[in-house]
């Protein structure tokens, strides 16, 4: 209420509206106020999320896995392997993923903006077994700020600065094509699509839940297709399987 008001009041009028002041200063404060739309800026700091608000929900021990939902639908996605000659193909052994073929030594770049989940430096993978766990060899993680995990293994080599918790932009390398691990001693990026499930080591699911060809095919154009909305429907489905149905593969 401007001042300019309450001075044309008559002076009796001043207790009352002194009475009433708590009053309505309570149900300012109760009243919700208009949150402005943040812009989506590509380039711009405003745009990065801070790890909280691109982390998905932490699942309770024991209970239920958690409901997720992608947490931005507007980011730029770029494809994996910064190459003129690469391939791969729409289908994967065992489960869903992808391998990109091209030449050991090739830049591997971040698929979107966001920040870095598990660093794989050292090639642990012995023919011996056990078979699953370190099938990558060297390998990065990313969480996407869309909610999606994004993995790359088999790697030469890992860039420095690419550690646990690390902002990336889309785009920036994390490291080069190889044929660590499981690989067959083929150069190629075994690509895998997955949701974040954390509280277990979830090797089976961030080797890849979904087939990734459809996107990459989409990235590989300069195209933007998203892949959070399917991760989203897979883990509502699934959750967050606690054993592998297969140590099959190379991954």
């Amino acid at each position: 209420m401007r001042s300019r008001s309450i001075g044309r009041r008559p002076r009796s009028a001043y207790p009352v509206l002194l009475l009433l002041a708590p009053a309505l200063a309570a149900g300012c404060a109760a009243g919700t106020r208009p949150t402005a739309t943040p812009t989506n800026v590509w380039d711009g700091p405003s745009a990065v999320p801070t790890a909280e608000q691109s982390a998905p929900p932490t699942p309770t021990p024991g209970g239920p896995s958690p409901s997720p939902s992608p947490t931005r639908t507007d980011l730029r996605h770029v494809f994996p392997v910064r190459a003129d000659n690469v391939a791969y193909h729409p289908t994967h052994s065992a489960y869903p993923g992808t391998d990109i073929f091209a030449d050991c030594g090739e830049p591997v770049v971040a698929v979107t903006d966001g920040r870095i989940l598990e660093v794989s430096r050292v090639d642990r993978f012995d023919e011996r077994g056990p078979l699953g766990p370190y099938n990558g060899g060297l390998s990065v993680s990313l969480l996407g700020d869309d909610g999606v995990r994004y993995y790359g293994s088999h790697l030469s080599a890992v860039s420095a600065g690419v550690t646990a918790g690390a902002r990336v932009r889309a785009g920036q390398q994390l490291g080069r094509v190889g044929r660590t691990g499981n690989a067959n001693n083929v150069c190629h990026l075994h690509f895998g699509i997955s949701p974040a499930c954390r509280g277990h080591d979830d090797w089976w699911i961030r080797r890849g839940v979904i087939w990734p060809a459809r996107y990459l095919d989409s990235w590989r154009k300069r195209g933007n297709r998203a892949p959070a909305a399917e991760v989203v429907a897979w883990q509502r489905k699934h959750g967050c399987p606690k054993a592998p149905t297969t140590t099959s593969g190379a991954g």
